[in-house]
């Protein structure tokens, strides 16, 4: 491309060089005309062919000049073609420099990457090698061990077998030697099976004449027997005769004789056991009962199963009642609860056998009041509302008793139940506050034992939880509360603590025990229960009858509100030993018959007076 380029420019100058000759002797032939030959110059100028023939010459001139311009303008441009191919050859060459450098960087940086990768090639594969002789000595050596140990098991197998088949031949010997001893011992049998024989035939004919004698002995018996039989007759007859007593009858008389003497040295001996005991155990068991009761003070007893509403005033009763009685109809469909409107001044009283719906019914009568807006579809709403209400306060109410118990871990189910018993009453006795009473007296008994006081305390806790389910399970509380203490994961000894603590079943435990003591002690302290009027009186009367029917007894006085009772006895017909027999069978017999709080004391009083008047 360049020397095409320069071969051009060359040709290009050479035509430009011939032009400017051609036109340098064109413009000297015009500086200096000459005349024909022949011819003066004036002649010349003024002949009118010579001026064509300058004109023309001029004309061709200026194309001369002209087309010079034109070469040079053309050189001009091929100069400047020239310069740019120039510097676009310079810039081809530098483009080809760095091209070339770049190839030589490349190259170098090619040659580094490939002298790294033979390097790093070179340390992998030594690495390899190191490696794979690593793994082969490994596999080698675990090969060896793995070899050794096959041929220490092959060894020790081929030991075994060897010294299996050594056992096999001495029990095959000694097997061989059994059984030939074993005929031996066989062919002896059989010797003396035939002389066993024998000898049976001789004892046959032995027994056989022996049998024979024995019949005669029995005849000869059976003569004297009934000999004897008539003789013992005749002595019985005359024996009745002298003592004028038939056999049975003495022998009632002596059964009864015996029975009076056993009960004699029976009320003996537990007179002296219980003298003793009290002697040693009265005290102690009098200071830990009445430490622990004095130690727990507990709110007396104002439940009823009636509870009373104050009104504002007496015009909201008949809100209350609402038109043709619709608002009370309601209220009592809806809670259950009886309401009793009678002309007491502004008060209404809620009467129901379950303390729970009747504190909702309460609740629920409290809050339409204090709203004001009394019709049954309110009603219902404000009934949802308290008895979500007396639910927490029931949960909020066994919560704080477990607090105040010290339990921390039982089941929530049973906290439910517990709660329930917030609002239930035994003989007029909050059921929850008498657990807590109960557990803090068992607790102080324990401590005071020297026992564990929180497995006690937790048996004294639940032993009345089947309370919150008697009026929907059949059957005692006791027996309703261990079945759900069972089924709640309670253990074995608060379940029997609980099913024995009214002696259904019989304690055999010290929890059991002291529960029930505990709970006696929270029952019979004064003020803690009460009764109905007529319960009360009827108690009382079958307490004197059970007594009066015991013979000997002159009269019967029940003390105390029924928990002493005082027995006077006739001294001829009962003496001392008969006044501890006395009391023990009227105790019993109560206990049995009659269901009451705290326990009863008898006390059987034999006097005996002697009257004589001196004059």
């Amino acid at each position: 491309m360049e020397g095409l380029l320069l071969a051009a420019i060359v040709l290009l100058a050479l035509m430009v060089a011939g032009m400017l000759a051609v036109g340098v002797r064109l413009v000297r032939r015009l500086a200096a005309p000459t005349a024909p030959t022949g011819q003066p110059l004036s002649v010349i100028v003024d002949d009118p062919e010579a001026v064509a023939e300058r004109e023309r010459q001029r004309q061709t001139l200026v194309e001369l000049q002209n087309s010079v311009s034109d070469a040079q303008t053309a050189l001009e441009g091929e100069r400047r073609s020239v310069a740019a191919a120039r510097a676009e050859a310079t810039a081809v060459r530098a483009e080809n420099a760095a091209a070339k450098a770049e190839v030589t960087t490349s190259r170098a940086e090619a040659q580094r990457v490939l002298d790294a990768a033979h390097a790093e090639a070179d340390t992998v594969l030594q690495r390899a090698h190191r490696q794979a002789e690593e793994d082969a000595e490994q596999v080698r050596s675990t090969a060896r061990r793995t070899g050794e140990r096959e041929i220490a098991m092959l060894t020790s197998t081929a030991k075994d077998q060897a010294a299996e088949a050594e056992r096999r031949l001495q029990r095959l010997d000694e097997r061989e030697r059994m059984h030939a001893a074993e005929a031996e011992r066989l062919a002896e049998r059989e010797r003396q099976n035939v002389e066993e024989a024998e000898r049976l035939a001789e004892r046959d004919r032995r027994i056989a004449a022996a049998e024979a004698e024995l019949a005669k002995w029995e005849l000869g018996l059976q003569s004297k027997e009934q000999e004897l039989a008539q003789a013992q007759e005749q002595r019985r007859k005359e024996l009745e005769r002298v003592a004028g007593l038939t056999a049975d009858a003495a022998k009632t008389e002596l059964v009864e004789t015996i029975e009076v003497q056993a009960k004699r040295e029976a009320a003996l001996l537990v007179r002296d056991i219980e003298a003793d005991a009290r002697s040693t155990g009265e005290s102690r068991a009098r200071h830990i009962v009445v430490d622990a009761i004095q130690r727990v003070a507990s709110e007396q007893t104002a439940e009823s199963v009636v509870s009373v509403l104050h009104l504002p005033s007496d015009e909201m009763k008949g809100r209350i009642i609402g038109r043709e009685g619709r608002n009370i109809r309601a209220f009592e469909t809806v809670t259950g609860v009886n309401l009793i409107i009678d002309d007491t001044p502004e008060a209404v009283l809620l009467s129901c056998f379950d303390p729970v719906r009747r504190e909702v019914g309460r609740l629920t009568l409290e809050k339409l009041v204090l709203d004001g807006r009394i019709h049954p579809h309110r009603i219902e709403e404000v009934y949802d509302v308290a008895r979500f209400e007396v639910e927490r306060m029931c949960q909020r109410a066994a919560e704080d008793a477990l607090v105040e118990v010290g339990i921390t871990d039982i089941h929530p189910e049973l906290v439910t139940l517990l709660g329930r018993l917030r609002y239930r009453t035994s003989y007029g006795q909050n059921v929850l506050k008498h657990l807590v009473e109960t557990a803090h007296i068992a607790g102080i008994m324990a401590s005071e034992l020297k026992l564990d006081p929180e497995l006690i305390k937790r048996s004294a806790f639940l032993h009345d939880i089947g309370k919150a389910l008697t009026h929907e399970v059949e059957g005692s509380h006791a027996l309703i509360g261990a079945d759900v203490a069972r089924r709640f994961g309670e253990s074995d000894e608060v379940v029997h603590a609980i099913e024995a603590h009214h002696n259904e079943v019989q304690p055999q435990t010290i929890e059991a025990v002291l529960t029930q003591a505990s709970d006696a002690c929270s029952g019979g302290r004064p003020g803690a229960r009460r009764e109905s009027l007529e319960a009360y009186v009827k108690r009382l009367e079958r307490i004197e009858e059970i007594a009066g029917a015991k013979s000997g007894v002159d009269k019967v006085f029940a003390m105390q509100a029924g928990r002493e009772i005082r027995v006077m006895v006739r001294p001829e017909e009962v003496d001392e030993i008969g006044a501890a027999v006395l009391a023990r069978d009227v105790a019993k017999q109560i206990e049995e018959e009659l269901t009451y709080p705290g326990q009863i004391r008898i006390t059987v009083v034999r006097e005996s007076r002697t009257t004589e008047i001196a004059r």
